[in-house]
């Protein structure tokens, strides 16, 4: 999936209670992307690293650097991701629902990615298995994920308003 799709999904399911939950959700939500690709394309921008060639489709993977496939397979992994939450539970003594912004972008991408370019490694580093999805930005992905979206956050929005403390019915 996009990665504002990601901040949106994670930002309208676990970032509800505040603005700031919001953002910090968001942010979550974006963080798996952001600490892979991310950190490609800020090293593309720097003139560190060539970028991967999308003019002909998905480049092969084989033209990503091997540290953007490392801290994808650590990012992506369901395994890391729950041991971090329970790990921030445990210390807190309270669940920070927020993370689990970054759950959801890993059980997002498990059927939104494919094997063509960079499935997603759900049970890293326990089971090398990834699940042989669609590609999120195939029509029949993308326009019911914007679609969906617009109708939740219209739905959250028309019941924030209407919640408001002070304003009269």
């Amino acid at each position: 999936m996009d990665i504002l799709s990601h901040g949106l999904w994670g930002g309208i399911a676990f970032g509800r209670r505040s603005r700031r939950s919001f953002w910090l959700a968001f942010a979550i939500g974006l963080a798996p992307d952001l600490l892979s690709f991310g950190i490609l394309w800020t090293a593309v921008i720097l003139g560190l690293a060539d970028p991967p060639d999308f003019s002909h489709g998905t480049p092969p993977e084989s033209t990503i650097p091997p540290y953007v496939h490392h801290l994808y397979d650590v990012t992506h992994s369901f395994v890391v991701f729950l041991f971090v939450f329970l790990l921030i539970w445990f210390a807190t003594k309270r669940p920070r629902w927020e993370i689990a912004a970054w759950g959801l972008h890993v059980l997002v991408d498990v059927p939104t990615h494919s094997h063509a370019f960079f499935a997603t490694p759900v049970l890293w580093p326990l089971v090398g298995w990834k699940f042989d999805g669609w590609q999120w930005m195939t029509p029949a992905i993308l326009i019911p994920n914007y679609l969906l979206l617009a109708l939740l956050y219209a739905w959250f929005l028309s019941r924030s308003v209407r919640t408001v403390p002070g304003r009269p019915d």
